[in-house]
């Protein structure tokens, strides 16, 4: 859920309770955490797409099955395509496995910038393991605060691009007298 032309995709695990009863992303304590934390780095969710891997909430709030993320891949798959993110926000170990097989745990790589087919992707802690784990807070923290680091090299690198795209003028030509 968000804008279309989102640069920036945030990515979850599954729908909690809270979310499956109002039918929108990250709307209970875990999606107040996330609020907070966008907003600490000057975005709100009126900039972002926010999803999940799955697109319903497993039975008893489980672990999602690789069965049911398989069943729900097409969908995030498209919601890629459509979106065209620049950067994409990965919420905890679960979208990290989805999104980056194969890779290291959360625990080693959130914080770290990832590009893979064009797209750079940042793997975080899931603002609900920090609400169940306080001590999570201050690397999550840090963890957004490398999220604004990386969306201002872009912008910077996006500035100098366009400085140097714009033609040099050229000096008025000088008219002679003799010619």
């Amino acid at each position: 859920m968000g804008p279309e032309a989102a640069r920036i995709m945030v990515v979850g695990e599954a729908p909690g309770h809270n979310e499956d009863q109002q039918g929108e992303p990250f709307v209970g304590a875990a999606g107040k955490l996330l609020d907070q934390l966008l907003k600490g780095i000057g975005l709100s969710r009126d900039d972002v797409f926010i999803t999940n891997i799955l697109k319903c909430r497993p039975p008893n709030n489980r672990d999602p099955q690789p069965t049911e993320v398989l069943a729900c891949s097409p969908y995030l798959e498209q919601q890629l395509r459509l979106i065209k993110p620049e950067v994409v926000l990965i919420l905890g170990r679960h979208a990290l496995a989805r999104l980056l097989p194969g890779h290291d745990s959360i625990s080693r790589l959130h914080g770290r910038i990832i590009i893979k087919d064009a797209v750079t992707y940042i793997p975080v802690y899931h603002p609900a393991a920090a609400l169940y784990n306080s001590f999570l807070m201050g690397p999550l923290e840090q963890d957004f605060k490398a999220v604004r680091a990386h969306l201002d090299r872009v912008e910077e690198r996006r500035r100098a691009a366009a400085v140097a795209a714009v033609p040099a003028a050229k000096p008025e030509e000088q008219l002679s007298l003799f010619g």
